[in-house]
């Protein structure tokens, strides 16, 4: 698993606003339609699971 410069950008896009760190990520699809869930009940949940996704990706 190796990151990229992009993913640096990413990872700041997720902290401001994590469904656009995913977007960035995977597009549209139903991980982004679960982070914008997981955002809307808490936004450390919603951080949480957007980290997870880019560096799983």
């Amino acid at each position: 698993m190796a990151l990229t410069c992009s993913d640096i950008f990413k990872f700041i896009a997720a902290v401001i606003l994590p469904p656009l760190g995913v977007f960035m990520e995977v597009g549209c699809n139903q991980t982004l339609l679960i982070n914008i869930l997981l955002t809307i009940l808490g936004f450390i949940p919603g951080v949480i699971h957007a980290f997870y996704i880019i560096l799983k990706y």
